[in-house]
């Protein structure tokens, strides 16, 4: 069986083909930077970084392009409300685009720690200005879009397909839709391309309509065409993003081009608190710093990005996450063996003999990866694939101590390399290199510092105090951080 993979336009699982043989053209909506990245910005990427390693494990030679939000993204997805980014700046007292250039770092550092491959292309939206204006004024001359007190707005009714993303129809958007601020739509389902600007707005340009800002929609087309073409293959974001802000970009770009925007559009789902969706207008979110070295109130311990990232291989990138410290701990338990198991080989590998690879070992390894394989090839089942390292673990931990082949082991660390490392993301190059990173080391360390959490809630203080000054002895400094977090570093 080849790749399938889940389109959402059609509601079915289709097989892959590309419109060019051999090439993939990927666009994925990238963040509005105007906090820290939080744990479903990671469900998004990681899902999206698994559908490019894939590809690329496949043979694709992918083009993969995602946008940085840094203007035009509302408070209100009705073309109400302030700007995200100047929202935030007026928050922090900075300019706006110190709020982006702040946050567009911390957002590269973190999906770095999660092992998310760099896109080939990550374009601003501030940057193509320009573009957005020229097919702001295209869709006007071609009687999709109107111009009203200086903002520009797209006409809905005149695009046949408006609604075939999402399945909505323009009458019950209408119906559903809220109150009007402004009597300047033609119809409530009608989304701003371009919105005047008041002269206290700090990002905003020229235009043929005066000074203004575009709209959140406008951005994705315009990088996508300019760098893929105006048909792609896949375009990526949350299920969140599927009704306005997917189902207007197919508007504007099939209305200005009079072709196919999309073949595959793929959407991922959310991550969720108590049942709720996790996200910065909730106030119910935790960001990944936060789960990688600051702590929270929610969390027992901080965690290894990569533990993270299982936790979200856990899942099929359709279903939700229901977060949790619990699941993040079990996640963390199961990076910990698979990562002791590729240690353990790679220093196996150092002193191994000559020899034979085992041919059972090496049937069991095949056997293993064509599980993987049609796994991946199912819509991308993370959680099956998945369960086929801890069934390389299982082989590793049967393996006699002494007398096992070079060659037995070589091809159990390629297997860990390939599946584990090029394809989930993983598996670190580095524990061969002789990194700092010492899984094994952090797992224990981590078990005694339970040991004194526990000791300290059962207020056997003189315990507590014991495994913190052993640990001192071999160089080993304990941190406690607000929420009743623990860290640890070497002194």
């Amino acid at each position: 069986m080849g790749f399938r993979l889940y389109n959402t336009l059609t509601r079915k699982t289709e097989d892959f083909e590309p419109l060019e043989p051999g090439r993939v053209r990927m666009y994925v909506c990238g963040p509005t930077v105007y906090g820290h990245a939080h744990l479903g910005h990671a469900k998004s990427y990681v899902s999206f970084d698994i559908l490019l390693r894939y590809l690329r494990y496949l043979g694709y030679a992918v083009t993969y392009v995602q946008n940085i939000t840094d203007v035009g993204h509302l408070t209100d997805d009705a073309d109400e409300g302030e700007d995200k980014l100047a929202k935030q700046a007026q928050k922090e007292h900075r300019h706006p685009m110190a709020i982006a250039e702040y946050y567009t770092r911390s957002y590269f550092e973190d999906m770095d720690a999660l092992q998310v491959l760099r896109p080939d292309i990550c374009p601003r939206a501030t940057g193509h200005i320009p573009e957005q204006i020229e097919l702001t004024q295209t869709l006007i001359d071609k009687g999709y879009a109107y111009e009203a007190g200086g903002s520009v707005y797209f006409d809905v009714t005149r695009f046949a397909g408006y609604g075939k993303l999402s399945g909505r129809s323009i009458e019950d958007m209408q119906a559903g839709a809220r109150v009007q601020i402004s009597g300047e739509k033609r119809n409530p389902a009608d989304f701003a391309l371009w919105k005047k600007a008041e002269p206290n707005h700090i990002m905003q340009w020229r235009s043929p309509w005066g000074r203004g800002y575009p709209g959140w929609h406008l951005e994705c087309s315009v990088m996508s065409m300019k760098y893929l073409g105006k048909t792609i293959d896949i375009h990526g974001g949350g299920i969140e993003n599927q009704f306005p802000h997917h189902e207007c970009e197919i508007a504007q770009s099939e209305a200005a081009n009079d072709c196919a925007f999309v073949k595959y559009w793929v959407h991922h789902n959310m991550v969720t608190v108590d049942g709720q969706k996790m996200g910065k207008s909730l106030g119910n979110f935790i960001t990944l710093k936060q789960i990688f070295k600051d702590g929270h109130e929610r969390l027992t311990r901080t965690y290894d990005p990569l533990a993270a990232r299982q936790l979200i291989l856990q899942s099929h990138y359709r279903s939700p996450i229901d977060f949790s410290d619990a699941a993040l701990s079990a996640a963390q338990s199961g990076y910990d063996r698979i990562s002791e198991a590729v240690v353990n080989v790679r220093k196996r590998l150092t002193t191994a003999p000559d020899g034979a690879a085992d041919e059972a070992a090496l049937s069991q390894l095949a056997a293993m990866k064509e599980k993987f394989d049609a796994a991946m090839n199912d819509d991308l089942n993370t959680a099956v694939a998945l369960s086929v390292l801890f069934e390389m673990v299982k082989l590793v931990t049967a393996l006699p101590d002494q007398g096992v082949a070079k060659a037995t082991l070589e091809a159990i660390d390629t297997q860990f390399r390939t599946l584990g490392g090029e394809v989930l993301g993983i598996v670190k190059d580095e524990y061969a290199a002789g990194g700092s990173d010492d899984a094994l080391l952090d797992h224990l360390i981590g078990l005694l510092i339970e040991q004194r959490q526990a000791a300290r809630k059962n207020k056997d203080f003189a315990a507590a105090d014991a495994i913190r000054d052993k640990l001192a002895a071999f160089g080993v400094v304990l941190e406690d951080k607000p929420g009743g977090v623990t860290m640890w570093r070497r002194a």
